[in-house]
């Protein structure tokens, strides 16, 4: 029967793993996931947050929805623009994706 069934055999204390090795691959996924994802998401983060505290009344702005319109009021949250002639609304500072140059809007 030993044919078929091997017999088990008891291994040395020395040639078991130890916890470093078990940690090691799960460090190196987490240094990845961080170095690839987190960090570039945070760093993004942090300059959108800038250009949105840096916003004044007369840019010339792009909204998340794809509308240009120039910044008449400035508020806490919210920002009053001219879309054209006669139309204002009232956009949330976040919904805010890009300033624009100045004399952006009259080239158009």
């Amino acid at each position: 029967m030993n044919f078929f069934i091997s017999d088990a055999l008891a291994q040395d204390a020395e040639s078991q793993g130890g916890t470093l090795e078990l940690i090691l691959p799960l460090l190196l996924m987490f240094a990845i996931f961080y170095f690839l994802l987190i960090r570039p998401q945070q760093k993004k983060a942090k300059e959108h947050k800038n250009m949105v505290g840096a916003l004044n009344k007369g840019d010339e702005i792009i909204t998340n929805g794809g509308l240009l319109a120039k910044i008449i009021e400035v508020d806490d949250n919210f920002l009053s623009c001219k879309i054209s002639d006669n139309v204002e609304v009232k956009i949330q500072r976040h919904a805010i994706s890009a300033i624009l140059p100045k004399g952006t809007i009259k080239n158009l």
